[in-house]
């Protein structure tokens, strides 16, 4: 469509709001040629933000923002709300891409509520905003934008069953298109897609079952039909449902064509969808992901019983398309509901199935209850395998990966194993598939993959017993995991200048090896290095059991502070974790 909207003059939604419907369509079209243009050439989400123009732009038009409150689930949709809310530039102009994150940010408007990256709990947040305007005596539209993979989601449930009972102005607009990251999963999809086939008449309503006024959009990417149904439920007085049917990748037709590629893409060409930033596929590097999915589909097929699990994720853990093909009824994936898949892991392994769950670590958190009663109190014998736990990973504040070994090494019964090369993955992946006495979580190492043929694997994870990869006296160097090969490089360094470090493997966090640490005692330094938080992480652990003992402990890690978009080099540096740091902190602490 051909726009003359000059973009830069809107500065917030009063200046979209005496426009008329077609000039809104207009702004439809103009807001979507920069987005392409920035995702294309800076990667971000793709296909979420593409649907949700339309529904943006209605929104703001409509309900009086500020003071109206819409609260965004998966605020990754959001980018155009953000180009009409004040920061248009950061789409615009090249030099400004970064001056926004991913998610809304209460730092950057006052016209984002939260900041959310995870999903799931709009519904439930604005729930207490309507409550608070209430007993205040407050007249504010109170809006939950949900997308409709995010309903699988446990605390959705507890938001909708709660927010029924308000009595009072409560919107809830479900952004149907479909799809989750992948395809959706549950029973609630057949309820919704009824729902469309029948444009919103079926019978079969979940939504009007809790006590919801239900209002359906069969075009959700129809501007004006969004205006009239927004308008009709603006200042109503009861909780109501606007159910809106969208295209995700809306206008860009590979996106469209291939949703769940186009989730979340690196820099791509707008036209053939190839990706620009990745190498040729002949020459792609080792990614962990592949390595478990192919390892869990050989396995697969010498054991019937062995199934992964993903709650949403299964390109995360390397099961695209055609994997979960292969894999058949062996693949479950239950949706965006983590605690589902952790409580259903302990159930098939009461069962006398073979669990492996593959978890991203950010959203892991999200079950930790399930991992304390289900899985740990229970000593079920499920395997978890955990991506992104590391600071070389994801870096948005609100998808940070290095929380996970403090918060789940602290469980007791849950044996938390931190492998430090491929070759040692894979053997405590297949030791943990058959034993069966004890819950094993498996941290995958940050960074690239690397190979160690020289690595002692053994035959029996689940006691504390340390690899000493390098023999030495006077200073110990104890590498977790990704900081396995620092430490060794440290050693080299400080071997230059006269020392012979030892080096530790300790292949777990959640027991000490007492043992091999008793043999450091006469030491004089010993350094813990780990990719996650000092507080409450396995260091302390070893500086605590040294308490009584003259050696100096110097624990290396990373602050306990919320990091956003972190270039993970400068954080290394910062937290003298590069190799020449440490074995500089070791040469101060001998002298």
């Amino acid at each position: 469509m051909e726009t003359n909207i000059d973009l830069q003059k809107i500065n917030s939604p009063a200046d979209i709001r005496n426009m008329d419907e077609n000039e809104l369509k207009s702004l439809a079209a103009a807001l979507r040629r920069p987005l392409l243009d920035k995702l294309s050439a800076h990667g971000g989400h793709v296909g979420p933000n593409l649907g949700m123009i339309e529904a943006i732009i209605a929104l703001h038009y409509v309900f009086n923002t500020p003071d109206d409150k819409i609260v965004f689930d998966v605020s990754h949709q959001t980018y155009p709300h953000k180009m009409i809310t004040g920061r248009m530039a950061a789409f615009t102009d090249p030099n400004h891409y970064d001056d926004v994150t991913g998610y809304t940010n209460p730092r950057e408007s006052e016209y984002d509520l939260f900041s959310l990256g995870h999903t799931s709990s709009a519904i439930a947040l604005a729930s207490g905003i309507a409550k608070a305007r209430d007993l205040r005596g407050g007249k504010e539209n109170v809006v939950a934008v949900i997308g409709d993979g995010s309903l699988s989601g446990g605390v959705a449930f507890e938001g909708l069953d709660y927010g029924a009972t308000l009595g009072t102005n409560f919107i809830v607009v479900v952004n149907d298109n479909d799809m989750s990251i992948a395809e959706n999963h549950g029973g609630i999809y057949a309820d919704l897609r009824l729902l469309r086939n029948t444009n919103g008449t079926a019978d079969n309503n979940l939504f009007r079952a809790m006590g919801y006024a239900y209002r359906y959009v069969h075009y959700g990417n129809d501007i004006p039909s969004l205006i009239k149904m927004f308008r009709s439920v603006k200042d109503i007085d009861h909780p109501v449902v606007v159910h809106i049917n969208t295209m995700k990748g809306m206008g860009l037709p590979v996106a469209e064509a291939h949703k769940e590629r186009f989730h979340y893409s690196a820099p791509f060409d707008l036209k053939t969808g190839a990706s620009l930033s990745s190498p040729a596929a002949a020459t792609e590097p080792e990614d962990y992901a592949d390595i478990f999915a192919n390892h869990l589909l050989m396995r697969m097929k010498e054991r019937p019983e062995l199934v992964a699990i993903t709650a949403g994720t299964p390109g995360s853990i390397g099961f695209g398309p055609g994997r979960r093909k292969e894999a058949g009824r062996q693949f479950v994936d239950v949706g965006i509901a983590e605690q589902q898949a952790v409580a259903m892991a302990s159930g098939l392994a009461k069962g006398g199935a073979r669990p492996v769950v593959g978890i991203v670590s950010t959203f892991l958190q999200r079950a930790y209850d399930q991992f304390s009663q289900d899985i740990a109190l229970n000593r079920q014998p499920a395997t978890f395998v955990v991506f992104y736990g590391s600071m070389f990973g994801m870096n948005d504040e609100t998808h940070l990966g290095f929380f996970d070994l403090g918060l789940l090494s602290n469980i007791p019964d849950l044996l938390v194993l931190t492998p430090t090369c491929k070759e040692e993955f894979l053997a405590m992946l297949r030791w943990s598939e058959d034993q069966t006495k004890q819950p094993v979580v498996i941290r995958v190492p940050g960074g690239e993959v690397r190979s160690d043929s020289s690595i002692k694997i053994t035959d029996d994870y689940s006691q504390p017993d340390y690899e000493i990869v390098r023999e030495g006296s006077r200073v110990a160097l104890i590498g977790v995991g990704t900081f396995l090969p620092t430490m060794k490089e440290a050693a080299e360094l400080l071997s230059t200048n006269g020392l012979d470090p030892m080096v530790i493997n300790p292949r777990e966090v959640s027991q000490l090896d007492k043992t091999t640490l008793d043999q450091l005692r006469n030491f004089d330094v010993i350094v813990t290095a780990e990719d996650g938080i000092i507080d409450g992480g396995y260091g302390q652990k070893v500086a605590s059991y040294f308490g009584d003992a003259k050696v100096k402990v110097i624990n290396l890690g990373l602050p306990k502070q919320f990091r956003n978009r972190y270039n993970a080099a400068e954080l290394q540096h910062e937290c003298n974790l590069t190799p020449e740091q440490i074995a500089e902190l070791v040469q101060k602490a001998l002298k």
